[in-house]
């Protein structure tokens, strides 16, 4: 236990929730602001991406106790359903047998995150506008307007989780030496829904990610508890086939019968959820350094947004606060060095893991349609499976292991190249499991 003091989270959302829980069981006295209502009285925006937890995720949940709690809530997903253009239908199985992400509303997993917060004695404050912050003494800065008076808050700690718009962060961009760089993808997303058979049942596999990989563009469908399932249509704002073309019902109705025609029987609401449901954008931001001095301290998108492909933003989020409890418990009250390694240590990994999200909407898109990746995959699965001290698929090491994502990311480059080689061995399709293969990557790896 660290000596209690008095500590302020900025933004109610996943990772803000879970460091307020953190924080409290440290004794910590702690509260939490949003400029937002409360989630819990609100209905969803239809904005939302659906969450996969993984083990990062399930680390940060278990260290507090709290992982059977949100299981619960959860959908288990073994595999990528690829839904091809012919109707063909090809399954993708993630990890070795009763390895899942889970798939999770972000609305339902972030009201319940609230509710527990509460439970442990976390104060939230809704609708109350930070402005500002003034970081030499971790004093916040709170008002109706940005132009109107404002009110101090003081802290021993001020904590920024209020998101890749950062209220927090954007004080501390104005300091000398501090680096930032924000990206906006070409690409947006627009929510549609696929309701729940008339007995509350899924009307396809539940325990699937379905992909629709179009080449530059996608549809994507995860599962919830209700029987729904929340879709993401992924596309280009401009060009060919993009969401400036998309602007009349019928249009939008023959541009999804002709790629997307299996799914004119599960989504009959979709001019309708198209419409209103507003289109969003997609971006990468980076920054360092993310805490000043020994009184504030950037977590989660607000130190690294990135985009939704590798379903790790929540996850990097929770294992920052696994690192950053880690350091707590390492130095005690010396809150500087707990800073200072905390950022040390997540910043070359939150990059690798923005640079794995970037790659993977390739590989979501483009890569899942094309037979060759798919054979190159059940190669990896196959070796890995015979060999697990030599081979463990990048998948599988970003999502279903806690090495770092940075060691994911050359692994896993130094892993294509050899695949390279081998998809270059003549009738691979029909030898792919043999000694030949497996005595090529033997000897590729040393």
């Amino acid at each position: 236990m660290q000596t209690p003091q008095k500590i302020a989270v900025v933004g109610s959302g996943l990772v803000g929730t879970l460091l307020a829980i953190y924080l409290k069981k440290q004794g910590h006295t702690v509260h939490v602001y949003d400029r937002s209502p409360d989630i819990r009285t609100v209905e969803f925006s239809g904005r939302s991406i659906n969450l996969v937890m993984s083990n990062r995720g399930w680390k940060a949940m278990e260290d507090v106790g709290l992982d059977d709690e949100i299981r619960k809530i959860g959908i288990p997903v073994d595999k990528r359903a690829i839904h091809l253009k012919d109707g063909k239908l090809n399954y993708q199985y993630y990890g070795k047998d009763g390895e899942a992400i889970f798939s999770l509303s972000r609305g339902v997993l972030n009201r319940r995150m609230i509710d527990l917060a509460e439970d442990e004695g976390v104060a939230f404050f809704f609708d109350h506008k930070i402005w500002d912050v003034t970081l030499a003494t971790a004093t916040l800065h709170i008002g109706e307007t940005e132009q109107g008076a404002w009110t101090e808050l003081h802290y021993d700690k001020v904590f920024g989780a209020d998101g890749a718009f950062s209220r927090i962060r954007h004080r501390m961009q104005r300091q000398s030496m501090f680096d930032y760089s924000q990206e906006f993808m070409k690409i947006g997303y627009k929510e549609l829904h696929i309701p729940a058979n008339p007995d509350g049942t899924h009307k396809i596999d539940k325990n699937s990610l379905h992909i629709w990989p179009r080449g530059n563009f996608m549809l994507m469908a995860l599962a919830n508890l209700d029987g729904t399932f929340t879709c993401t249509l992924f596309m280009p704002f401009e060009g060919e086939n993009s969401f400036e073309q998309l602007k009349d019902e019928a249009t939008l109705v023959g541009f999804f019968a002709e790629y997307f025609p299996d799914t004119a029987a599960v989504i009959p609401d979709l001019v309708k959820d198209f419409f209103k449901n507003p289109t969003s954008y997609l971006a990468i931001m980076k920054c360092f350094p993310w805490t000043f001095e020994d009184k504030v301290a950037l977590i989660g998108d607000s130190a690294h947004a990135i985009v939704p492909f590798y379903g790790h933003g929540m996850n990097a989020g929770f294992e920052d606060i696994t690192i950053l409890n880690q350091m707590m418990e390492k130095y005690g009250d010396d809150w500087k060095t707990i800073f200072k390694e905390y950022q040390i240590s997540r910043k070359p990994n939150a990059d690798a893991i923005a640079e794995l999200s970037l790659r993977n909407f390739i590989e979501m898109s483009t890569k899942t349609a094309d037979e060759k990746f798919l054979l190159q995959k059940k190669i990896e699965k196959w070796f890995s499976d015979k060999h697990p001290d030599k081979w463990l698929p990048l998948y599988s090491r970003v999502t279903f292991s806690l090495h770092p994502y940075s060691e994911a990311l050359a692994l896993g480059d130094f892993q294509n190249k050899i695949m390279e080689e081998v998809m270059q061995i003549p009738d691979i399709e029909e030898k792919w499991n043999s000694e030949e293969v497996e005595n090529k990557i033997i000897d590729l790896l040393k």
